[in-house]
């Protein structure tokens, strides 16, 4: 039990605070406890339960759960000490935290243990909507091991004053999605925005209908992201196979919200505060806000989220970071003591909450989300980055609308995810892997190197991933400025390591080329003759090979992507 769930900062029992009224006949939640307290800001709810039988005394009947005892009158001798004056409990903060986390659906301790604590429990949980994906077995939170969920905003037109949006028969595509990764010490977590106009492709899958059939879905190659959820009849299990085929990561659970969600959770917090450049009139989402800082609601904050048109180049990137600003502001105001403190903004939080998720059956009660929840506890606002998935403008498109995945970022940052690199520690860490590498290479790889310009190098694929030769060639020459490079397609056979071979007069080639590609002396096979003036080394890459730019020996570097921190405020451009 907290303080802060009991409607104000000190220590009562909740099972304490139900007395019977004997004017009315029933037992009445106290939140107030007027004697010797002073009145919370908000006037806290009050739930009833039926008085007990004419066969049974108070005494006799107490409600489920509450302590038998005597309701203490004031200036009774006998009465416990005021609240105030008792010894708080340890760890309070921590279990903020907690609250927090479960977007405030453990608001529910405010009347923990009592009768109409057990209805408000079933009430709340029977508001979560549950979808049991074809396949999925979620294996709960282990620890020493990463986990990651998948939080889907769909473009569904159903709720209240929502139908105006267009598109109102919308079955409800993927229209915002951001893969949260945990860190497997849970000291941080990266949420990574996968754009909706991304061409990717959507392997096949299984979907449970509403009549309790399977239905299985064919694969699509180059579609857009969004309608691996529901285009022909996919669920929000389609989308998790989608970004698995995608980003290598599994995906553990999904959360899946509606326009109604941004709504009701901004209203229930009390508004976000957000913060724009210069003054905002668009006419299309009909948001209206002055420059500098606002405290934004209900159908502006959905306006806020939604605009396309106020923004950057007005595209759907340029939409992700005001997003993933919003998010941020979001987090902080839940994480207020503002938030904190109040009974009434905990519940309607959490009754927001539970009314708009949809969520897999792994973590579709409030016991399994508090149980996610204690995994989040003690991950602070300034260890969560926001990014967005590196790409580039759709090749195949004379006039790009749509984009793909960068060829070489895109693969690092889904390295570094794998490896579970935190974007907001990864120069420290990535310079702890250097000097490790360094140290442990330092005799076997001494030596003066060559300029990037002067080595020649031959890229054959035997890792068995498609277009590895084609990336590793682009990001040598593209980004590295190796020129002479040069993909012959596919090795012999496939390789389980990859390896350099060089001729004795090439050393200092292959100690550069090693340096880049982050290939361990036992990667090196030096020859026994020197090669001519223009013959080039071989590189075969392996098994071991992740990605263009990603080191195959140590941890995996992350791109310098641009990102957004919780912790900070930013004003949208």
């Amino acid at each position: 039990m907290d303080a802060h769930s009991r409607g104000r900062a000190d220590e009562i029992d909740p099972a304490d605070q139900w007395v019977l009224n004997p004017r009315t006949g029933n037992y009445e939640l106290r939140l107030d406890h007027s004697a010797g307290q002073s009145q919370a800001p908000s006037a806290p709810r009050r739930s009833t339960v039926p008085a007990p039988t004419p066969a049974e005394s108070p005494a006799e009947a107490p409600v489920p759960g509450q302590r038998r005892r005597r309701v203490v009158e004031p200036g009774d001798d006998g009465r416990q000490p005021p609240a105030s004056r008792r010894k708080r409990k340890q760890g309070a903060s921590r279990k903020k935290k907690v609250l927090l986390w479960t977007g405030g659906t453990m608001a529910l301790v405010l009347v923990g243990g009592a009768t109409g604590a057990y209805l408000l429990y079933n009430k709340l949980d029977g508001n979560i909507d549950v979808i049991d994906p074809v396949g999925n077995e979620s294996k709960g939170f282990r620890k020493g091991e990463a986990f990651n969920v998948l939080i889907i905003g769909t473009d569904k037109r159903t709720g209240e004053g929502n139908a105006g949006y267009g598109d109102k028969d919308s079955p409800g595509h993927a229209d915002t999605t951001i893969l949260f990764h945990v860190s497997k010490d849970r000291t941080n977590a990266t949420a990574l925005s996968i754009p909706r106009d991304l061409m990717t492709t959507i392997p096949e899958c299984q979907s449970r209908q509403a009549d309790g059939k399977i239905l299985t879905i064919p694969g699509q190659e180059k579609a857009r992201f969004n309608v691996s959820l529901g285009q022909d009849g996919r669920d929000p299990g389609c989308t998790m196979r989608t970004v698995k085929e995608l980003t290598g990561l599994t995906v553990d659970h999904f959360m899946m919200v509606d326009f109604n969600a941004v709504k009701e959770l901004t209203t229930a917090v009390g508004g976000v505060k957000v913060c724009v450049e210069k003054p905002v009139d668009d006419p299309k989402s009909h948001l209206k806000l002055p420059a500098g800082e606002s405290v934004i609601e209900g159908e502006k904050a959905l306006a806020f989220v939604r605009t396309r048109s106020s923004f950057g180049n007005k595209s759907d990137l340029d939409r992700i970071k005001v997003q993933q600003q919003f998010l941020g502001s979001m987090i902080r105001q839940m994480k207020s003591n503002e938030t904190l403190t109040s009974p009434t903004k905990l519940y309607d939080l959490a009754e927001a909450a539970t009314s708009a998720l949809t969520v897999d059956k792994g973590i579709g009660s409030l016991g399994k989300l508090e149980d996610m929840a204690k995994e989040l506890v003690d991950i602070d606002t300034k260890n969560i980055s926001f990014a967005t998935l590196p790409v580039i403008d759709n090749p195949d498109e004379p006039k790009p609308i749509t984009v793909v995945p960068h060829p070489t970022q895109a693969p690092q940052l889904f390295a570094a995810l794998q490896a579970d690199v935190s974007l907001t520690e990864v120069k420290k860490k990535e310079q702890n892997a250097k000097n490790a590498q360094a140290q442990a290479q330092a005799k076997l790889l001494q030596g003066t190197r060559a300029q990037a310009s002067d080595v020649r190098v031959d890229v054959y694929n035997g890792s068995g991933i498609r277009g590895a030769a084609q990336s590793t060639i682009n990001w040598l020459q593209n980004e590295q400025g190796v020129n002479r490079s040069t993909n012959k397609s596919n090795a012999p056979e496939k390789a389980a390591k990859t390896t350099l071979t060089y001729a004795p007069n090439q050393a200092d080639q292959a100690r550069k080329l090693a340096d880049m590609m982050g290939l361990p002396a036992t990667a090196l096979k030096p020859g026994t003759q020197d090669a001519g003036v223009r013959e080039p080394m071989t590189l075969v890459l392996g098994a071991d090979f992740k990605g263009a730019g990603v080191p195959v020996y140590g941890p995996a570097k992350a791109p310098d992507v641009e990102k957004v921190e919780a912790d900070k405020q930013v004003c949208a451009k």
